[in-house]
């Protein structure tokens, strides 16, 4: 679906969907304890559904009542499984140990930029832990054997999801475990929220300087859990206020309580709308490396910031939806913007305002997101191709824009 946004501003209520983050690890926890736990507020999404399908086929069952996911956890591990992992990273890499754990020999299947993206820690690390995998550096690819405990070695500034898959996996195996950090954990905010979850769940997590260390032989317990609103969401939102929009976010938990690492937005958004009030316009410098997600939208409010920002340590954007260094840089300067990649981020010179322009989303939805939020204050109609791609994390983003006053038309119209 292509769409052309009509500039205006938004204002009213908006209601933050849950957390992905959070939700792909409760539904993974309940479907691995005994008995049925309530997972409640709960926003489907193609991701979610995704690992709602891979842990189906594993043996969990699931009723869905509105917002509440009432689940039944695995009893008998299916023998073998089919596990379509659609365009998830977090699904993927998160239920690769899992699947061993159980024992299932697994065949992995993907969309999109999945099939590439990499896993090469796991053939590396769980190859000698039992595991065999046919695996040629695309999908679908096969596991089988079952995973056994003991030492492993994982890179920090990889992939945060590698370090929460083994910490999903661990404890459901009869040796005790340790995961030993190689370099610096970048991410570490989704590593808490994996912890807190597990926790919730009855497991327990030792966590040492650079190293985590598992007991094997526990228990998943049943557990009823509300997931709280999504701050990566929520960001897109918290920028349009920043930019100029007059919008009412009703239900983001209390910044101070929450583990999610991008509720860092706000300090962002208050940061820069601070400085450009009092006048002060010195280059700043953010470090991505526990936000990547906040990239696309970030990079829209430090265009209309009067200050020159340098994006650092985001080289992970690469092997995401699309290589999201490259697709932001295009978003911003198709715009009006004037973004430069760097190795590991951007360089963002501000502009007074964008132009308007096309925008290929390039199936990234965040992508897609932060460009209906840059067009609201354009001077000129924004096109966006393959506005669709929205479904993977907030299918209901579209209608909430136009709820605010989203000025919306199907197609690119260019009268």
């Amino acid at each position: 679906m292509d769409l052309t946004i009509i500039p205006g501003k938004l204002s009213g209520e908006v209601n933050i969907p849950a957390s992905k983050s959070i939700s792909h690890r409760a539904l993974i926890c309940a479907a691995l304890a005994n008995g049925t736990s309530d997972i409640r507020n709960i926003t489907m999404s193609e991701d979610i559904q995704a690992t709602m399908d891979v842990l189906t086929e594993l043996g969990a069952s699931f009723k869905i009542n509105g917002n509440c996911i009432t689940v039944t956890g695995i009893d008998t591990p299916a023998e073998n499984a089919v596990l379509r992992c659609n365009e998830s990273g977090s699904t993927l890499r998160f239920m690769i140990p899992v699947a061993c754990a159980l024992g299932t020999v697994s065949e992995f299947q993907g969309k999109g930029r999945l099939p590439k993206r990499p896993i090469d820690i796991y053939t590396r690390e769980l190859s000698d832990k039992g595991v065999i995998f046919d695996y040629n550096n695309d999908m679908p690819f096969t596991v089988s054997g079952k995973l056994t405990g003991g030492e492993f070695h994982v890179e920090g500034d990889v992939s945060s999801q590698f370090i929460t898959g083994l910490l999903l996996a661990l404890p459901l195996c009869p040796e005790d475990s340790v995961i030993k950090l190689t370099s610096t954990l970048q991410s570490r905010p989704y590593v808490d929220i994996t912890i807190n979850c597990l926790k919730r769940f009855g497991i327990e997590i030792h966590e040492n300087e650079n190293e985590y260390r598992i007991k094997g032989n526990q228990k998943y317990h049943a557990e009823n859990f509300d997931v709280e609103a999504d701050f990566s969401q929520a960001a897109f939102f918290i920028t349009a206020n920043a930019i100029g929009n007059n919008v009412t976010i009703n239900n983001l938990p209390d910044a101070s309580l929450s583990s999610q690492g991008d509720k860092k937005i706000i300090e962002i958004a208050e940061s820069i709308c601070y400085n450009k009030k009092a006048g002060v316009f010195e280059d700043i410098t953010i470090d991505a490396s526990d936000i990547p997600d906040l990239v696309p939208i970030v990079s829209v409010l430090c265009s209309l910031s009067g200050c020159r920002t340098f994006i650092t340590n985001a080289q992970r954007l690469r092997i995401k939806e699309s290589d999201r260094l490259e697709t932001t840089a295009q978003m911003i300067n198709n715009l009006g913007g004037n973004v430069t990649v760097t190795d590991d981020g951007l360089i963002i010179s501000p502009v007074e305002k964008f132009t308007g322009g096309t925008v290929h989303s390039f199936n990234d939805h965040r992508i897609a997101m932060a460009t209906a939020i840059a067009a609201s204050v354009a001077d000129g109609r924004v096109f966006i191709k393959n506005f669709d791609s929205i479904k993977k994390s907030y299918p209901d983003f579209l209608a909430d824009y136009k709820k605010l006053g989203g000025k919306v038309q199907n197609g690119i119209v260019l009268e």
